[in-house]
């Protein structure tokens, strides 16, 4: 184990530092340190050595240089049980530098600040930072290196127990954090530089993930899988630092643990009911909606938003499709009260994700041995600020050889501003229920067809290779009248046999993108029946 004597400090985020350095001053260490990190030592008392006055060599270039030099870097890649490395810098007058507590320039703060220009971007990019942790962690048998202030504490324990000493277990671990951070740094100014700045997709995309955990395996039981999400401040994070409600953010409160297909599901579900500015519901089965309702007139969703309504909207989720529903997620964006969580213990579901639950809700639904609970956080102060905060960072789909990148589908559409392309315009209730099924339609597998009324889904016809076999699955699975309901699509009718299905089952009205050769065809057998429809100009395909 060796001996800590001698350690650099110089970070960016200076958050507990002060501690850590009055523990290594009680420990007897010499603390070298640079610009504002040493004056805020200075500032509690401490003994601090300015980086320049050991090297002999004043900051210049506005600060860019100031540790790229041979008594800094020597010091730190000298390897301590090699005698010539150790000779040649006794001869040169270094010193080892035992301990490296650095991080960098906050580049990725700085650019997910809004109207961020090119120059103030760059100046973040730092250049002794990175050079000095990288040498360290490459000697990391010889020198520990701290970038997290996190390891502060658990750093400062293992000196006192071990009299100044750390193992290598401890600095390998504390090495490759190094790696890690260096290529998030430099694949965040490559994707920026290369065209994030202006909205592009960047030559070479680099992506970081932190493994969250390890799965029992994959879809399958032979498959091996690991659940890995993104690092703050990467996306999902406005000006602000509020971060977007996700399955990656959500908390787990009972259950076993969450598998492969429990993680996919979820996110299907919670991406649908964040669609909702009222209480609402959405039941996933097989990442496709199988029930959704909501609750007109309930406001905007949050802790305590539903009250005793929300065991209705559940309901009317549930029993859209309740053989579906059975084994499926429930996704909700109010607080479960009793009422609601004694009405979803009535059945078995895998998961169910909330805001908040009330406390006797969540004994009721702990009392089902089977079900994961998982509380999303920061979902109220998100609803608070809108759901305009969202993350950046774009949708990915691994194929073999290579990966797609697409922006993510959100796009809000005001249903009103529609082109009604019939003689007859739809009503206030058919603008309701349309406005409703757009939403729900935009989440539903391709092809996909869905019939609502202005608060629930009645059927729903999703992931068929023929338009016309979704409209008549949806018809099918249906269990009650479809009679003066609405109809969605995700992309435009081929042939009009899709109006003439659901016309004969009672449908009023229909939304979708339009744009077909035989549009006029569909209008026309939409005015033969009276029916209503309206063109978006917008697509929602979800393959």
């Amino acid at each position: 184990m060796s001996q800590i004597k001698k350690a650099l400090i110089s970070v960016s985020d200076k958050t507990g530092v002060v501690e850590l350095a009055k523990g290594l001053d009680a420990l007897g260490v010499e603390i070298l340190s640079t610009g504002g990190t040493a004056k805020l030592l200075r500032d509690h008392g401490l003994k601090v050595i300015e980086v320049g006055d050991y090297t002999g060599q004043k900051e210049i270039l506005d600060g860019r240089l100031k540790t790229l030099h041979p008594k800094i870097h020597g010091g730190v890649l000298a390897m301590r049980d090699n005698p010539k490395h150790m000779a040649e810098i006794k001869e040169s007058g270094i010193e080892p530098i035992d301990l490296l507590v650095v991080n960098l320039y906050p580049f990725e703060q700085t650019i997910a600040k809004r109207g961020v220009s090119l120059e103030e971007a760059i100046e973040n990019i730092d250049i002794g930072g990175p050079t000095m942790i990288r040498a360290a962690a490459k000697n990391w048998k010889d020198v520990a290196v701290v970038v997290d202030p996190a390891d502060y504490p658990g750093l400062l324990d293992e000196l006192k127990a071990g009299k100044g000493g750390i193992s290598k277990e401890t600095k390998f671990r504390l090495a490759q954090k190094v790696f890690v951070m260096t290529s998030r740094y430099e694949g965040a100014i490559a994707n920026y530089l290369t065209g994030g700045r202006d909205g592009a997709f960047p030559e070479a995309f680099n992506y970081q993930g932190r493994k969250l955990q390890e799965l029992r395996y994959g879809e399958n039981p032979h498959q091996k899988a690991a659940f890995y999400v993104e690092d703050a401040p990467a996306g999902g994070q406005d000006s602000r630092g509020q971060s977007e409600p996700s399955i990656a953010t959500a908390k787990q409160l009972h259950g076993k643990e969450l598998s492969y297909n429990n993680i996919m599901d979820l996110d299907a579900a919670l991406e649908a009911v964040k669609e909702f500015g009222e209480s609402a519901v959405v039941i996933v089965k097989h990442a496709t909606p199988c029930g959704v309702a909501r609750g007109l007139g309930t406001g905007p969703p949050g802790p305590g938003a539903a009250g005793a309504l929300l065991r209705d909207i559940f309901t009317n989720a549930r029993d859209c499709d309740p053989t579906s529903a059975f084994g499926g997620i429930i996704a909700v964006n109010s607080r479960i009260d009793a009422q609601t969580a004694v009405e979803i213990g009535k059945d078995f579901y895998e998961c169910v994700i909330a805001p908040a639950y009330d406390p006797e809700a969540l004994e009721i639904l702990k009392g089902k041995k089977n079900i994961r609970l998982m509380e999303i956080s920061g979902w109220e102060e998100w609803g608070r600020i809108g759901p305009a905060v969202r993350s950046s960072m774009p949708a990915m789909r691994k194929v073999t050889g290579g990966l797609l990148l697409q922006d993510r589908d959100l796009l809000q559409c005001d249903v009103r501003q529609s082109k009604t392309v019939t003689k007859r315009p739809p009503t206030e209730a058919e603008w309701q229920a349309l406005a409703f099924a757009w939403k729900v339609v935009k989440h539903v597998k391709s092809n996909a067809i869905v019939y609502t009324s202005s608060d629930r889904v009645l059927g729903i016809g999703g992931g068929q290779v023929s338009r016309v076999d979704a409209t008549k699955i949806g018809i099918s699975k249906a269990r009650s009248s479809l009679q003066g309901t609405v109809m969605a699509s995700d992309a435009f009718f081929p042939f009009r046999d899709n109006i003439d299905e659901a016309a004969k089952a009672g449908i009023t009205a229909v939304i979708q993108p339009g744009g077909s050769l035989r549009d006029e065809e569909t209008i026309k057998a939409c005015d033969e029946r009276g029916l209503a429809m309206v063109f978006t100009g917008v697509r929602h395909f979800r393959h």
